[in-house]
């Protein structure tokens, strides 16, 4: 099991401290975690839900 991943931040990110990054793990699952604290608490899921999940964001409008 690789113990560092090489992640991804989004391409919506300012520059700021609340920006998603995103990995995928030895096992093909997607990982994913906040700049602010990349070490503390990693979301895990599968290729399919992090699919799903960011083709209904990109689906909504955007709302403020």
């Amino acid at each position: 099991m690789r113990t560092h991943d090489h992640w991804q931040k989004s391409s919506h990110c300012a520059q700021g401290d609340s920006c998603v990054h995103v990995a995928t793990d030895a096992g093909g699952g997607v990982r994913l975690t906040e700049s602010s604290d990349p070490t503390g608490a990693i979301l895990r899921t599968t290729p399919g839900v992090w699919a799903a999940l960011v083709r209904t964001l990109k689906e909504r409008p955007h709302r403020g």
